[in-house]
């Protein structure tokens, strides 16, 4: 049994049956609960979701029969759920906490535990601490974990079992003008990656001349054949639709709908800098909005561009939503967004939505009259082209010690022959040239990763520093 269950920037992930075992998931279950029980008391609330892995449901249950035990009043989602609508269900039941289980983007192989605070966001940092140390206390001691069948539990009244769908929906019907989309003259695409999305773009934008055209809306937890991450090389099947159907756009969430990627009508893709990027060009241009905006250091400088033309603040925070959430919060910010393609929104809940993301895109579209393609152009008019990508190197054990040994020490003068301005450290080690390019190394959380992030002018710039970026650590980047 595995007693370093560590939370990384998104909650626990582990591989099904080897780490991600009903015993560990009950240790988590049980520190949460012993948290909740410390600083809320014995009425305390929690919304217990999952997603289409394999046996989400089953852990998922599992969680809440260990809360109902502890005597925590618990509402269990009768059916999978996105991250965003279990996060919004927090807020919608008043409830302390929350819990999803999910690995997000992660291969099938795996699952994971994301606790959610009482706003709906991210568990804070210190709230995570403290439940690992509650974990960390009970495996060492092999404690016995406190259990109760679910059926008994739901007889008690300790379980609710509880749709999240229409309260979330009725949310969104209040942020975006569902009729006006529907009036779209336009077929969609969407790829909902055999996830927990399925079918919720259908259901709000359908009854109108709008044609929603879904694939691998099927629950399949192998995901065969793709990694359920919505960014380019995950979505070819999504590029190929578009161009069959003649689709104005496309739209992939990932695994538990929290992240949205975008394909554009001609069946290229938009990367996540450029979708944050026009995501806060539509909040600003065509909404009028004003507000502060918060970007993790792997976004785009376009980011900051679009904050200097138009007057708002830009912060910018470590990786992880758990960092982006709190000032969200604080400043009331317009918006939040993150690299991997998470944005969350001022009145909505303080977490990444992928539909409501992919909502508001629509509405850009409707409320220009423009193709995705055309706003790009539109938004590199104002802040000048910017390309960015991103190589993920799979490290052993004894790699990741060497490498992060020699991230500790990087400081070079130049990269491929361009001079570093700056070595910026506020999450993994960033290098920002005199061209105003970046490169940027992060050991991943979660997974044996080294990722090698760039941003250019050009997309061939963009790899040339790739490459050279990992031949300062000697590694050969394909």
């Amino acid at each position: 049994m595995n007693n370093q269950i560590r939370f990384g920037t998104d909650g626990w992930r582990a591989i099904i049956a080897e780490d991600f075992t009903f015993a560990n998931v009950r240790y988590c279950a049980q520190g949460l609960a012993a948290y909740l029980l410390r600083t809320v008391g014995a009425g305390a609330q929690v919304v217990v979701g999952y997603d289409t892995r394999f046996a989400s449901e089953d852990f998922g249950a599992a969680t809440a029969e260990v809360l109902a035990a502890n005597g925590l009043h618990t509402y269990l989602c009768t059916a999978a759920a996105p991250t965003p609508v279990v996060s919004h269900a927090v807020v919608d039941r008043k409830a302390d906490a929350g819990v999803v289980i999910t690995a997000s983007h992660n291969p099938g192989r795996w699952n994971g535990f994301k606790v959610k605070g009482p706003d709906g966001s991210s568990a804070a940092v210190e709230m995570i601490a403290e439940i690992e140390k509650e974990i960390g206390s009970l495996v060492e001691a092999s404690a016995r974990v406190a259990n109760v069948e679910l059926a008994s539990a739901i007889e008690k009244g300790l379980v609710t079992m509880y749709d999240p769908a229409p309260a979330y929906k009725d949310q969104l019907r209040r942020l975006v003008d569902m009729e006006a989309l529907k009036g779209m003259p336009v077929t969609v695409v969407v790829d909902s990656m055999y996830g927990a999305g399925a079918g919720y773009l259908a259901d709000l934008l359908g009854g109108g001349t709008i044609r929603i055209d879904e694939i691998h809306g099927e629950r399949n937890p192998l995901f065969p054949g793709i990694r359920p991450e919505p960014i380019g090389p995950n979505l070819t099947a999504l590029f190929a639709r578009v161009g069959v159907t003649g689709a104005s756009v496309g739209v992939a969430t990932d695994g538990d709908a929290d992240r949205v990627g975008l394909v554009d009508e001609k069946g290229a893709f938009l990367n996540q800098h450029q979708v944050f990027a026009l995501l806060c060009h539509y909040l600003l241009e065509v909404r009028k909005e004003r507000g502060d905006i918060i970007r993790s250091v792997t976004t785009t400088e376009m980011i900051s561009l679009l904050g200097a033309k138009y007057d708002v603040p830009v912060m910018v925070t470590r990786v992880g939503f758990k960092y982006i959430a709190p000032p969200m919060l604080e400043l009331n910010a317009l918006i939040g967004g993150e690299e991997s393609g998470g944005y969350g929104f001022r009145g909505h809940i303080p977490e990444r939505d992928g539909i409501l993301a992919a909502l508001y895109f629509l509405d850009f579209m409707r409320q220009t009259g423009k193709m995705p393609s055309q706003l790009l152009q539109e938004l590199y008019a104002l802040v000048g082209e910017h390309h960015y990508d991103r190589a993920d190197v799979e490290l052993h054990h004894d790699d990741r010690a060497r490498v992060a040994a020699a991230l500790e020490k990087l400081s070079p003068e130049k990269v491929s022959e361009t001079p570093v301005r700056e070595v910026d450290l506020t999450d993994g080690v960033r290098l920002v040239l005199e061209d105003g390019s970046w490169v940027l190394y992060r050991l991943s959380g979660t997974e044996p990763l080294l990722r090698i992030y760039a941003e250019a002018k050009s997309p061939a710039r963009v790899w040339q520093l790739i490459r050279a970026g990992g031949a300062l650590l000697s590694i050969e980047v394909e």
